[in-house]
């Protein structure tokens, strides 16, 4: 028996368009169809022939970027809002934590908001009454029930709107990502009561960022994308589906962000005379920022050295910008020298996102003495291991001379993200393992949030 069944449903919103307002309702309704008569592109499809069941007692989670139509879909099942095209059917009592506390009056106590927002979601008085001190007791709000809700803080309130919405024991929950409205304590406290749900053979819809509480809690998960239904079956192979979407969007936008930023860098303009100057007879033009730390992104230098191009190489030599911790990253700098010089070195330096410098180094440092450079050639600076949390980093690359003096020098003009299903901190990952004595014991898996 299925709980939930859509079938061929579409959910359509009229654009703002200030050159097409109604002044009433009356002249919508004589002037046509709110929506049939539209463009195109005055039309927003929020969701697009979706079809699908959830058998009674099964949890689908639903994940997709922001505004792939995930809240619509949820509202449609809710019925606070009616398709454009197709059916939704329901079987059962439905408690919807869409919007927490959406019944609530500010200038009445929490005391009486709770019997009204209870009558709302479908209890009578007396279920109300037979479960209030339960529903106060699950929000913490011993000392604050019979306060003005204007006085409740933004978590106070919706601590309250989650204990009334989860204590109606509905036959379907459907969940909208309100599990960061509380601190960590009332989230254990929300994941505990959704597993009594599922122990009871409740059925439960849930919209969520976080993909591991997918991976974890529900039987089968929907990924919805432009408002369509993209994958759906198990979690593991939709969710990593969806990671690798992601990150490939990742790419193009890092990809991107990479080739304006080294645009509009602040370049120093190699000098003409440049192709003729010995490395012995510097450009004078070429000055670096004093305190090289603090300079903001930008390219300087002479360019009697240039780096010409600079790529990042995962597993099997591919290029791109997002790689996974414990990979190999391979940087490749090309560089081209227009005399032979032999006063050079090359340096890397990787940062992290609040400018934090996580690694740097040269030749120079690694006590290797340069010899000769002239023409076409390339750098290959290889990390066999690329241990770093999960997050986004920079890159300096720089050629210059032994005593600083810059032939090219750019400076966090080169970005790359690191993705990680551990959710460690701070910016190293080192190669690690735990070992116990004693009576201590673990099973294999983790108990998180």
């Amino acid at each position: 028996m299925n709980s939930i069944e859509l079938e061929n449903v579409s959910k359509v919103y009229r654009r703002y368009n200030r050159r097409r307002q109604f002044a009433t309702l009356k002249s919508a309704l004589l002037g046509g169809s709110l929506l049939r008569d539209l463009r195109p592109d005055e039309t927003f499809p929020a969701v697009r022939e979706m079809t699908f069941t959830v058998p009674k007692g099964r949890t689908l989670g639903v994940i997709g970027r922001n505004g792939s139509g995930k809240s619509t879909l949820l509202k449609l099942v809710a019925g606070i809002t009616k398709p454009t095209v197709g059916s939704v059917r329901v079987e059962g009592r439905i408690s919807a934590l869409i919007e927490l506390g959406a019944g609530f009056h500010p200038e009445i106590s929490g005391r009486e908001n709770v019997f009204i927002n209870g009558i709302m979601l479908g209890l009578t008085k007396r279920e109300i009454t037979r479960r209030f001190d339960e529903i106060v007791e699950f929000a913490e709000m011993h000392d604050f029930i019979d306060a003005p809700v204007k006085t409740y803080s933004s978590g106070m309130y919706m601590r309250l709107g989650f204990a009334v919405a989860i204590h109606v024991d509905p036959d379907v929950l459907l969940v909208d990502e309100v599990l960061a409205v509380g601190d960590e304590g009332f989230t254990h406290k929300c994941l505990d009561k959704f597993a009594e749900f599922k122990r009871r053979g409740k059925t439960i819809l849930l919209v969520t960022h976080s993909l591991g509480l997918v991976e974890r809690f529900c039987d089968e998960a929907l990924w919805m994308d432009a408002g369509r239904m993209k994958a759906m079956g198990d979690p593991k192979r939709v969710v990593g589906a969806y990671v690798t979407d992601v990150e490939v969007s990742e790419e193009h936008q890092l990809a991107a962000g990479d080739a304006k930023a080294q645009t509009s860098a602040a370049a120093v303009p190699p000098d003409e005379a440049a192709a003729g100057v010995l490395a012995d007879h510097p450009v004078e033009t070429a000055e670096a920022p004093d305190d090289m730390f603090r300079a903001t992104e930008g390219r300087w230098g002479s360019r009697e050295i240039e780096i010409t191009a600079v790529r990042l190489l995962g597993p099997d030599d591919a290029a791109g910008h997002v790689f996974h911790s414990g990979e190999p990253l391979t940087i490749s700098i090309a560089l081209r020298a227009r005399v032979e010089m032999d006063d050079f070195v090359i340096g890397i330096g990787i940062f992290n996102a609040e400018g934090v410098c996580c690694y740097g180094t040269n030749t120079n440092i690694e006590e290797m003495a340069s010899v000769r450079m002239i023409g076409d050639a390339e750098a290959a600076f290889t990390i066999e291991r690329l241990d770093l949390v999960e997050g986004t980093y920079k890159l300096d690359v720089a050629v210059h001379k032994l005593d600083g003096y810059p032939y090219d020098y750019h400076r966090l003009l080169h970005t790359f993200r690191v993705k990680s299903r551990t959710k460690d901190v701070g910016i190293y990952r080192p190669k690690h393992e735990w070992r116990f004595t004693g009576n201590v014991g673990f099973t294999a898996g983790a108990r998180k949030l």
